[in-house]
C-alpha cells in the first residue's frame, strides 16, 4: 500500500498543494489528472522528497517512502531532460543500476543482463549505441521507461510519459503498464489523455491543488467534479483541441 497523508506544498506565499491524502493498493494502475497548474508534477516530486513539503508524509507498506527510495522509479517530464546531452541509449539505461554498483563500482553481469532485457522489452536493443538526441520523441520516451524498468522498483511514478509519442510507442507502453500491474507493481501516471483512455486506469486522482476526487473513472469523472477541477463541463472539453490545452 502506498499512502499519502496530508501533503501540502507552498511556493513562497502560493499554495501549490493543499492537504492531499490518498492511498493506492499494490498492483494498481492509477492516473493523475488535472488542468495546467493543478499540481500534478509537484505532487510526484513532493512524494519523492525532490521538493520540500510544508506538511504531510508518504508511506509505503507503513514505512516512510523517503527511507525506501530504492523501491521507487521516477520518469520526469520531457522538458526536464537535456536531449542534447552526448550519451547513448545504453548508458542512459545503465545509469539506473548505479544504486546497485555505485557510481565508480564495476558493472555486474546481472546489471548488463537487466539492461539488455529492458531494452528488448521497449524494442530499442538494436539502437542501444545510438545517441539519444538522434532518436524520435517516442523512442526517447521508451529509453527513459527502460531506465525506470531497469531499477526493478516496486513503485513507478511517471510524469506525462505519453507526451510526443507515436501510436506504436503508445501501444507498447500501455502493454508494459498492464504487464507491470500484473507483476504487482504500483504505477502512478500523470497524464493528459481524455476520453476512453481514462477507463484503462484502475483509479483516478483528480487534482486542482487539492484532491477533488479519487476513485474509479466512473466515480471521478462526474460533471460536478469536472466543473470543480477545470471550471468547465465535460461537453466543453470533449473536443480534441480543447483537450490538449486543458490537460497536462
Amino acid at each position: 500500500m502506498l499512502e499519502v497523508q496530508n501533503l501540502s506544498v507552498r511556493y513562497r506565499e502560493v499554495a501549490a498543494l493543499s492537504d492531499i491524502s490518498f492511498s493506492i493498493k499494490s498492483g494498481s494502475l492509477v492516473g493523475l489528472i488535472g488542468a495546467n497548474g493543478a499540481g500534478k508534477s509537484t505532487l510526484l516530486k513532493a512524494m519523492l522528497d525532490l521538493i520540500p513539503a510544508q506538511t504531510g508524509q508518504v508511506f509505503y507498506n507503513r514505512k516512510p517512502l523517503k527511507q525506501q527510495r530504492q523501491k521507487v522509479a521516477y520518469l520526469p517530464q520531457r522538458s526536464q531532460i537535456d536531449w542534447d546531452y552526448p550519451v547513448t541509449v545504453w548508458n542512459v539505461v545503465m545509469m539506473s543500476r548505479t544504486l546497485h554498483s555505485g557510481w565508480f563500482g564495476q558493472i555486474s553481469r546481472q546489471s548488463k543482463e537487466i539492461v539488455c532485457e529492458v531494452l528488448e522489452r521497449v524494442e530499442l536493443y538494436e539502437l542501444r549505441n545510438r545517441p539519444i538526441k538522434q532518436l524520435s520523441g517516442g523512442q526517447q520516451q521508451r529509453v527513459f521507461l527502460a531506465r525506470a524498468l531497469a531499477q526493478q522498483a516496486d513503485i513507478l511514478l511517471l510524469d506525462e510519459p505519453l507526451t510526443a509519442v507515436d501510436k506504436k510507442t503508445e501501444a507498447l507502453m500501455w502493454n508494459i503498464y498492464h504487464e507491470l500491474r500484473q507483476e504487482g507493481k504500483t504505477l502512478l501516471i500523470s497524464c493528459h489523455e481524455w476520453g476512453d483512455t481514462l477507463d484503462r486506469y484502475d483509479q483516478l486522482l483528480l487534482l486542482n491543488r487539492h484532491l477533488v476526487a479519487s476513485g474509479t473513472p466512473r466515480q471521478v469523472l462526474t460533471p460536478a467534479n469536472i466543473q470543480s477541477a477545470y471550471g468547465t463541463s465535460i461537453e466543453q472539453i470533449d473536443n480534441r483541441d480543447r483537450e490538449e490545452s486543458l490537460f497536462c
